[in-house]
């Protein structure tokens, strides 16, 4: 009974030459900061631009679709717009739809 206590006391008592949790609260705010640096803070401004882009589309841009369709604006209303893909064929997508403004770039 006496030696279980013993055991016990000395397992309670904060033990001499433990090493600091400090370098290992660093080390875990390091790879926060780099997470962020490197991977959320990017997203952001990709996410930013992106919805700066869906907000400026105007009739004549030509733009791409998430799914890869090519096409010129026709319309543009609050959520969606109007594209000419080819000849008469019109398509009205969700705004999300597109991704890329392919006007400038001198493509076909």
């Amino acid at each position: 009974m006496n030696t279980l206590l013993v055991y016990t006391l000395q397992a309670s008592a904060p033990a001499q030459g433990q090493p600091s949790a400090l370098p290992t609260i660093i080390m875990f705010a390091a790879i926060i900061l780099v997470m962020w640096l490197f991977m959320i803070r990017p997203q952001r401004k990709q996410q930013k631009q992106l919805q700066e882009f869906r907000n400026s589309l105007k009739k004549g841009d030509k733009v791409v679709t998430v799914g890869g369709i090519y096409g010129e604006i026709l319309e543009v209303n609050e959520k969606t717009a109007l594209i000419r893909v080819d000849g008469d064929v019109k398509l009205r997508v969700d705004k999300q739809g597109l991704v890329k403004d392919y006007s400038e770039a001198g493509q076909n």
